[in-house]
């Protein structure tokens, strides 16, 4: 069978897969050789420029490839059936696996080497260890002092809940601001991006149970601005933390942390630190409950109103589509080497208790 040059190009692509599926296994044994060729060499000018270039238009340029791209595979899987009832098929098979090749192989260049950089505890100067269940009762009294300080600084609407004057368009419109300081103390973390954007069809992403996806295909931070006013900041800077190469969940969110905590305006700061110690006292509750049920009662009533807020909300969401969700970002968290899936998220703490113990805490 003859093969024309359309052809040779798809098997090119097809080929490509399993050198980009080598060389990823590799470069995770030298992460330093990551960080410095791909992560802060050339894939920050790659991810600069796409978010540059989808930054001209106002919404979420993602929002609209997704749909384009699920479109095109339907499209494609239809044809492909009609071809094996009426016969030659095997071209429009190639068609599919050059199509999903590509896909691969632009998001790996764009973006997903990432997952092979350096740890971010290494990039911070952090040294974490096993801690005690007494190192974390008191970083959890730490976390709950500075939330119960910051709670007094932050609006409230009619309902005690805290609020955000200018909703999900000032937060984006501030978030640099926590980048922008906390670039001063790791570099990692600067550079010029476009601002994050809001998910036009936020309300039936909450029945997914996601708040944010970055794209790299786009180099945008996407954030559903359905979601509760408190967590507005720290899930914005936590896809602005994919935005700027840090792919793994539980490093995105703390340097939520780090970059809302370093911002100048009270909203983002106790977005951040409320990030902290929700997690922080998940993890508490895991290995002394009563140790967590003694700290929940120094919680403000400001703090008790908000979490009973986002509880009532999320509950509105619940069902299957959440699980399936779900599931398919556990699959998808495994598959680039977080071998905890969505437990990962929980990770987030070990930094936090690296922060306390080397007294940089405030």
């Amino acid at each position: 069978m003859k093969i024309d040059k359309k052809e040779r190009n798809k098997l090119v692509i097809v080929g490509l897969v399993p050198i980009i599926m080598l060389l990823n296994s590799v470069s995770k044994s030298v992460p330093q050789l990551v960080e410095k060729l791909y992560s802060t060499g050339i894939n920050k000018p790659i991810r600069q420029l796409l978010s540059f270039i989808s930054s001209i238009v106002p919404f979420s340029a993602a929002e609209f490839l997704v749909f384009t791209l699920i479109a095109i595979l339907i499209v494609m899987v239809v044809i492909l059936i009609i071809k094996i009832i009426k016969g030659g098929f095997l071209k429009q098979l190639l068609n599919i696996a050059a199509y999903l090749s590509g896909l691969y192989v632009l998001f790996m260049l764009f973006w997903g080497f990432n997952y092979n950089r350096l740890s971010f505890d290494k990039i911070a100067g952090l040294t974490i260890e096993k801690s005690s269940k007494q190192e974390l009762y008191e970083l959890c009294e730490l976390l709950i002092e500075r939330a119960n300080n910051l709670r007094a600084q932050v609006a409230e609407d009619s309902k005690g809940v805290m609020h955000i004057e200018g909703g999900y368009k000032d937060v984006f419109k501030r978030a640099y601001l926590g980048y922008s300081e906390a670039a001063k103390l790791y570099p990692e973390l600067g550079g010029s991006y476009g601002r994050p954007k809001g998910v036009l069809l936020s309300v039936p992403m909450s029945y997914t149970g996601i708040t944010g996806i970055y794209m790299p295909y786009t180099g945008e931070p996407n954030v559903n601005n359905n979601i509760r006013d408190f967590m507005l900041p720290c899930t914005t800077t936590h896809e602005m933390a994919h935005q700027r190469g840090f792919a793994r969940e539980d490093e995105a969110n703390y340097i939520a942390y780090v970059t809302c905590t370093s911002h100048p305006d009270a909203d983002f700061k106790y977005s951040g630190v409320m990030l902290a110690l929700i997690n922080s006292m998940n993890a508490l509750a895991d290995v002394d409950y009563e140790g967590f049920r003694q700290l929940y009662f120094t919680y403000s009533e400001g703090i008790k109103r908000d979490l009973q807020d986002n509880r009532e909300f999320w509950k509105k969401y619940e069902g299957k589509i959440e699980k399936i969700s779900d599931t398919v970002n556990d699959t998808y968290l495994k598959s680039n080497g977080q071998a905890d899936g969505v437990k990962s998220y929980g990770r987030m703490v070990d930094l936090l208790l690296a922060e306390y113990k080397s007294g940089r805490m405030e």
